[in-house]
Order: C-alpha cells, then structure tokens, then sequence
C-alpha cells in the first residue's frame, strides 16, 4: 500500500512545480486585486496617517470612517457601503456619542 511513482514519472515533478510557481507568480502581479491595500489615497506621501482632534469639537455623535475609503476622512461619509458591496467585507463606521445626562 502507499503511494508508488514509477522513476519516469517522477521526473515531470519539477517541471510541473516550476509551472505552477510561474502560473501563481504571474497571477500576483497582474491579477491581484489593488484593494488588498487598505488605505488607496489619503495621505499617501505620509509614511503614517495619523489624525486627531479635541474632544470639544465632537458634538453629541460622530461617525470615524474605517475603510479608508471616505472622501471626508476620517469622518466616516458612507463610503463603505460600495467598499462592502464590491469587496463582500462588513466593515462600518466607529460611531461615538455623548451618555445624555439623566
């Protein structure tokens, strides 16, 4: 019992591994979908987008968009309802909002 490969076939192994690896190198460069990077356009000359704000200027609520898609970033302008339907992913606002004093 076991896995038996007559000494002819076993030459075909590297061919074949050398054509797979040239099938997938070429998938990866070419067809590889560009939104596998998350951020696709803000602050791209930075080498870290970093924002921030004052507590005081929030209001009651703010939406801070994930999907780094919001052309109003990093406030959250529904941009990831596209991002979702293209992408099949389920990522959504950060929504933050002030307890109502009772």
């Amino acid at each position: 019992m076991g896995l038996e490969i007559a000494g002819r076939d076993v030459s075909y192994i590297p061919v074949i591994t050398t054509i797979a690896l040239g099938i997938y190198v070429v998938w990866n460069a070419v067809c590889r979908s560009k939104d596998a990077v998350i951020n696709l356009s803000v602050d791209k000359k930075e080498e870290k987008v970093v924002n921030s704000m004052d507590i005081e200027d929030i209001g009651d609520s703010i939406a801070f968009c994930r999907c780094w898609r919001s052309k109003k970033f990093p406030l959250c302008d529904g941009a990831h309802n596209a991002h979702n339907k293209k992408t099949g992913d389920n990522v959504g606002p950060m929504c933050l909002k002030r307890k109502s004093k009772s």
